[in-house]
């Protein structure tokens, strides 16, 4: 189960990140051309959010499988020694949870906006913050936080 998890979280995270860039690519050339927030648009929104929960649902069960995790809760003193298991103990999920709350409400409140205009500018606004959250938190090959390859 574990190397199932393990691969399901390393794939689904390029559909975070390119659902979300394809969001924030929509929401400026739909502000920048006042076009109008269509149903597809709207689709993009919650699909995109949809692919972020999916993901938050498969590392939370990850990081409950975790033997990482296990260690770092298991011997904490020890652990948060090691910026490693520190990263993956606290720092990712605290990021990636804010990051997934982040979508969440720039997604409620982009439904709820009158405008067009305003519709567009809302998820560009949230999506970019939660994007650039989710960038920080992944453990990059080439990330002097922790480091994993691109595929698991």
């Amino acid at each position: 189960m574990y190397q199932t998890l393990t691969f399901l979280h390393s794939q689904t995270r390029w559909l975070v990140l390119i659902s979300l860039m394809y969001a924030i690519f929509r929401s400026c050339k739909g502000y920048y051309s006042d076009r109008k927030f269509t149903g597809t648009d709207n689709s993009v929104r919650h699909w995109t959010a949809t692919i972020a929960h999916v993901q938050l649902i498969i590392g939370m069960i990850f990081y409950l499988k975790s033997p990482v995790i296990q260690y770092f809760w298991k011997n904490f003193n020890e652990a948060k020694e090691s910026f490693e298991h520190l990263f993956f103990g606290l720092i990712h999920i605290s990021l990636m949870v804010t990051a997934i709350i982040i979508i969440t409400v720039g997604s409620a409140l982009t439904k709820r906006k009158l405008s067009d205009k305003d519709k567009f500018k809302t998820m560009g606004i949230w999506f970019s913050i939660a994007l650039i959250i989710i960038f920080i938190a992944v453990p990059w090959p080439f990330s002097p936080l922790a480091n994993r390859p691109y595929f698991r």
